[in-house]
């Protein structure tokens, strides 16, 4: 086998792999051609000759005591000798010393040849494969974008993504939403498997919240460049979301940046997004003003975080005027449902007997929004 490594890096180049990574493979594929040709029981070793840029298959056998047990295992036997047949051929040979068979896959003629190539192409694959995985692991919950090639019969949607074909379930798009072959589309990578029948399967998905983050720091220069973080982010997919971020330089406005002027950044995404509106919620580590927050538009009277055992925050009792129930509830209760997916806390509205006037003030409450923002500025 002449210049084994002038293929390796043959093989390489054209796959895109670590030449060191495909010698691995090919000194591999020689030992299971060997196993396979000659004795499976033999221990042997792929030696790599720099001169000749050749293989070499070596039989490794270790020189045991005659009394030794593995001498009698039909499965271990062949990598071992007894000290008295090994001394016939070498009487300086001691116990444990090991001795060295070469072997030429050559000499087995088409058979050896077949079954090299055929693990060859193997190892080599799998090699392919272990690679584009990790790939593709190290991109979950980042944004990938391809060409529809195929909608099943169950809505799924096949998209090539670079050298590989992705898929994205009907139950991860947006409702409303269909694809055509050709069309081209954003995701992100949801989840990558690895299975031995089918090979390698990513998921994709349009309905995660880092999907929306994506898209956001795709649009947002401030979010790419770290100015400004998205702490936390929230969506009822197609209907509505809300993200808490906040800004790392002084004359950075958070809200401001991400929605650009006239809206055009944020809108730019809630195209993208199916018509998806996007509230945009400055973050604060105060539980109380970011729990009032969230529940914009709504005005508050009052908000108590009840911790758990833990001293975890676990529930958020608001207490709010009459007429702002429906408000803070939402269409079909997703506004509720959103500040609780943001928050993390379960959330339990209160009544009071106060009402808000024409200009958004609570009367005859002794707390309100404004005076819970001057509490904690």
């Amino acid at each position: 086998m002449e210049k084994i490594l002038d293929i390796a890096e043959a093989i390489a180049h054209e796959k895109g792999l670590q030449p060191e990574k495909v010698l691995e493979s090919l000194k591999t594929a020689f030992v299971q051609t060997a196993k396979r040709v000659i004795n499976r029981n033999f221990a042997f070793e792929a030696h790599i000759d720099e001169e000749t840029k050749s293989i070499k298959i070596v039989q490794t056998i270790t020189v045991v005591s005659d009394g030794d047990e593995r001498l009698n295992d039909e499965e271990l036997a062949p990598a071992y000798i007894p000290l008295s047949e090994a001394r016939e051929y070498d009487d300086q040979v001691e116990l444990d010393d090991q001795l060295q068979v070469d072997h030429n896959l050559e000499d087995y003629g088409r058979t050896g040849a077949s079954q090299l190539h055929r693990e060859i192409e193997f190892h080599i694959q799998r090699l392919v494969e272990d690679e584009v995985y990790s790939k593709y692991q190290s991109k979950i919950g980042t944004l990938v974008s391809g060409r529809v090639t195929r909608v099943d019969s169950q809505n799924a949607t096949y998209i090539e993504v670079d050298e590989i074909r992705a898929v994205l379930p009907m139950k991860s798009r947006i409702k409303g939403e269909y694809f055509e072959v050709g069309d081209h589309i954003k995701a992100v990578v949801r989840r990558v498997n690895m299975d031995k029948e089918h090979g390698i399967g990513i998921e994709l998905s349009r309905t995660s919240p880092k999907f929306l983050e994506q898209l956001l720091a795709l649009e947002v220069p401030e979010i790419n460049d770290g100015t400004v973080i998205i702490e936390k982010a929230a969506r009822i997919p197609g209907e509505r979301a809300k993200i808490a971020i906040m800004s790392t330089h002084p004359q950075v406005d958070a809200v401001g940046a991400t929605v650009g002027v006239k809206g055009v950044r944020i809108n730019a995404v809630s195209d993208e997004l199916i018509g998806e509106n996007i509230d945009c919620i400055e973050y604060t580590t105060i539980p109380e003003l970011f729990v009032s927050r969230t529940m914009s538009p709504a005005i508050l009277s009052h908000v108590e975080i009840v911790k758990n055992e833990e001293g975890e925050n676990e529930k958020a009792i608001i207490t709010l005027p009459v007429d702002q129930k429906s408000k803070a509830i939402g269409k079909s209760g997703i506004n509720i449902r959103l500040a609780s997916m943001l928050t993390g806390m379960q959330i339990e509205l209160v009544e009071s007997d106060a009402v808000t006037n024409e200009d958004g003030e609570i009367e005859e409450a002794k707390d309100g929004v404004d005076a819970l923002e001057a509490l904690f500025n």
